[in-house]
Parts: C-alpha cells; sequence; structure tokens
C-alpha cells in the first residue's frame, strides 16, 4: 500500500514537469509597437523634412533607398527627396529638385504621383516666371512642362490646376508679343508688325488684348496701302492691285475681331473700319458671342494696389488672364516679315502683267526689261517696290484728306498714342461712326480708366 502511494506521488512530480517545460516562454516586448526598420528610418525623415531640417531628411531617405532597395518606401523617399529641395527653395534648391521629380518620373512612370511630380516640374518655372518685357525662357519653360502633364496625364485630377496655370503663362507671353508688334507698328516696320501680332492671335486666342492685336494688325495693312499709294515709281496698275489685297487683309483682320471677339471693346472700332472700306460687316454667331462674354466675365482687373506693387515685383500680374476655355497645346506656324513681304509681292505677279503701263510726261510708255543694278540711272522695278515699307521722309505719309476722305492720317507720337498703342484718332472717318451702336454684336461700353490707369500714357 506504501509502495502505491509512492509511485502515484513519481507519477504527479513527472506531470509537472513535463508540463512546465511544454509552456512556451513569453517576450514581453512582443507586440509593443515593433516596427519594420526601412518604416523606422521613413518615419525619421518624414519628421525632419517637418521640422525643416533637409539635410537630416535627405540624409535618412538617401539610407532608406540604398539599404534597403526592394522597400515598399522607396518611391515614396525618392520623390520625399524631391520634396525636400523644392521646400527648401531657392535657385540651387528649385535645379536639383527639378532633376529629382525627372528621376521619380523616370524610375517610375504610372504611378499615380507621377503627375504629381511633372506639376512640381512646372511650377517651378512658374515661379521663376518673370513680367513679359524682360527674359521669358522660364515662361517658355512652363509652357512645355503644363503641356506635357495635360498630355501625358489627360486623367489626372491635377490637370485643371495646370491648364489654369498654362492659361496665365500663354497670357504673359502673349503680352510679349503684343509689345514686340506694336514697338514695330510705332517704328513704322509694318510687314514686322503685321507678322508678330498675326502669330500672336493664331498662337494665343485667349489673350486679354486680342481684339487690340487685330485691329492693330488692320491698321498696319492700312499703313501699307498709304506707303503704296505714295510711291511714285510705281504702275497705276501695280498699285491698285496691291492695294485692293491689302485692303482684303486689312478687312479680314477687322472681320476677325467681330467674328471671334465681339463682347470685346474694338468692336466697335473694327465695325466702322470696315464700313470706312466700304467691306462687308460680317455678324458673329449667339455661341461666339456668349463665349466671348464668359471669357471677359471670368478675367480680373488689378486693384490700385497690386498696380503700385507691381513695379516693384519680378513676377508678372496674370489677374487679366481667362479663366475658361481651352489653352493652345500645339502652336501653329509663326510667321515672318519676310513672307508677309513675299505674300505682297506674289499677288502683283500673279497679277495680269500684260496690262502694266506706265505714264511719263503724259505718253503712255511699254513694259521694258528690268534694268541692270549696274546702271547708272535704274528705274525701281513694281514688283520690287513694296519691299520697303517705309519710305526716306515721313511726311510723305501724310494724305491729303481734302482730295482722298477715306486716307489715313499721318501716325501720331507715342504721346499721342493710348494706353493699348493705337493712335485714339488714327483713322480720319472713324470719328463720325464711332458714335453708333452695335446692338447685334454687344452692348459693351468702353470702360473709363480709374485711379493710376489714367496716368499711364501707353
Amino acid at each position: 500500500m506504501r509502495r502505491n502511494s509512492i509511485f502515484v506521488l513519481l507519477g504527479l512530480m513527472l506531470a509537472l514537469t513535463v508540463g512546465c517545460t511544454n509552456k512556451k516562454s513569453v517576450n514581453p516586448l512582443a507586440n509593443v509597437g515593433s516596427k519594420q526598420p526601412d518604416k523606422v528610418l521613413f518615419d525619421r525623415s518624414m519628421d525632419a523634412l517637418k521640422h525643416n531640417r533637409f539635410d537630416v531628411a535627405r540624409m535618412t531617405l538617401q539610407t532608406l533607398i540604398n539599404t534597403y532597395p526592394d522597400s515598399e518606401f522607396v518611391a515614396r523617399a525618392k520623390l520625399a527627396v524631391a520634396d525636400s529641395w523644392y521646400a527648401e527653395g531657392g535657385s540651387t534648391a528649385m535645379q536639383q529638385a527639378e532633376i529629382e521629380y525627372k528621376d521619380f518620373r523616370t524610375f517610375f512612370p504610372n504611378m499615380p504621383e507621377a503627375a504629381e511630380a511633372q506639376l512640381k516640374v512646372a511650377n517651378i518655372h512658374y515661379q521663376e516666371m518673370e513680367k513679359p518685357d524682360r527674359d521669358y525662357t522660364h515662361a517658355m519653360r512652363a509652357e512645355e512642362e503644363y503641356r506635357a502633364l495635360i498630355q501625358e496625364y489627360p486623367d489626372s485630377k491635377l490637370v485643371p490646376q495646370a491648364k489654369q496655370r498654362l492659361r496665365e503663362v500663354q497670357e504673359v507671353l502673349a503680352e510679349r508679343e503684343f509689345g514686340i508688334g506694336r514697338f514695330y507698328y510705332l517704328r513704322m516696320a509694318y510687314p514686322a508688325a503685321i507678322a508678330r501680332l498675326k502669330t500672336l492671335v493664331d498662337r494665343y486666342p485667349l489673350y486679354s488684348g486680342a481684339d487690340q492685336a487685330l485691329y492693330l494688325m488692320g491698321q498696319s495693312y492700312e499703313a501699307e496701302i498709304e506707303v503704296v499709294r505714295k510711291n511714285p515709281r510705281m504702275g497705276e496698275v501695280v498699285k491698285g492691285k496691291m492695294i485692293e489685297d491689302l485692303t482684303k487683309d486689312a478687312a479680314d483682320a477687322y472681320g476677325r475681331i467681330i467674328k471671334r471677339y465681339p463682347a470685346m471693346d474694338r468692336a466697335v472700332d473694327a465695325k466702322a473700319r470696315l464700313e470706312a472700306l466700304h467691306q462687308t460687316v460680317p455678324r458673329p454667331t449667339r455661341a461666339m458671342l456668349e463665349q466671348n462674354k464668359k471669357e471677359v466675365a471670368s478675367r480680373h482687373e488689378a486693384s490700385m494696389v497690386s498696380s503700385l506693387l507691381g513695379n516693384l515685383e519680378k513676377h508678372p500680374d496674370v489677374a487679366k488672364a481667362a479663366r475658361v476655355g481651352e489653352p493652345t497645346m500645339v502652336d501653329p506656324e509663326p510667321m515672318t516679315a519676310t513672307e508677309v513681304v513675299r505674300k505682297i509681292s506674289n499677288s502683283v505677279s500673279s497679277g495680269d502683267n500684260k496690262v502694266t503701263v506706265e505714264t511719263t510726261n503724259g505718253t503712255v510708255t511699254p513694259n521694258q526689261e528690268a534694268p541692270r543694278s549696274d546702271a547708272p540711272t535704274a528705274a525701281a522695278d513694281p514688283a520690287s517696290a513694296e519691299l520697303k515699307p517705309t519710305v526716306a521722309d515721313p511726311n510723305e505719309l501724310k494724305p491729303n484728306v481734302e482730295t482722298d476722305p477715306n486716307a489715313l492720317p499721318p501716325l501720331q507720337q507715342s504721346n499721342q498714342l493710348d494706353n493699348n498703342g493705337v493712335s485714339s484718332g488714327a483713322l480720319s472717318s472713324t470719328a463720325s461712326v464711332k458714335s453708333e451702336e452695335m446692338a447685334d454684336i454687344s452692348s459693351t461700353k468702353k470702360k473709363k480708366k480709374k485711379g493710376l490707369g489714367k496716368l499711364k500714357p501707353f
């Protein structure tokens, strides 16, 4: 009996020993905020970036990229490196940020963040953009990068923002082109002015001064008519052909204002000039009228404080940029002054050359071969007479208004021009027509200058 009790006691002790041996040990640090090392590095870099410790953040992110190349945080780490340069600011940092963003798009082109990287690249050049009369390199680069975002990521939610920025950039570029065209107009280099202004309106139809550019182009064509009319070395038949073609070109420019920009200020002036030239006045469609009204309503006028501070700032004022409409994605072929002159020459040479005669002292002389350039007294070639857009004496441009009521008055000096660079009383026949309303085009009236706008001579 006693022996059995001993065996039972030994069995119980053995069972207790086995139970204690099979029991799992518990780690007191398990499941207490444990993280992977790559996640730890990424969190540290984000905290450093949040506190503007950009060097520490970049070193930590580079350690993550080099140590754990297969980590799921590598893509976000490369984007964060670019963001750190972007947030640091400065010319050098922005250049490095652009390089990092482009590297990210190269390695991860299909990620949703690729569109964001492209937008940041465009924004870098947008922030460095200068006024229209200064260096336009960053404006051109910004236009290129915004177009790339819209074309490569059409389904991105960032496209509307990119389109608005693109409209603002194109407003600045268009203002630069208008300034150059106006400069050529004031210097009476009319073919160069026509080339610049036509390129402007074809490339940037949403420009706030597109109607002004077209009107100035029409005036340039009319000034060319006066140059041809006052040329004494050109045959009357050739003159008539050139004047007819130039009048048609001027009418096309004025008609485009009425058809495309009927709600803008120059629509009334364009109608007056068409009537003075005895040309048909087109009628705009209701859809185009509504579209142009929306474009005009979407623009903002700069306040007096903005106008004062704008003279001291480096960056341009983009308040006048439209906020509706599709920006231009592909630039049309630009026109040059040589092409303008060639077009006029071709229009003359393509006419009936059999009827070209000249009168000298009351007698009619037949056509003769063009003289050699080395001849002592060489007569001018009628086909090349229009290659000179200006004359030696500006007073020769003064027409006789009494004998020719449709003639242009002499060009005024720059201090007599309005704020858009066009003579306010440039045309003799405009004064009698300007009082008429254009009920079929727009009820918009010209706004009076307020504040400091009165002090601007151009």
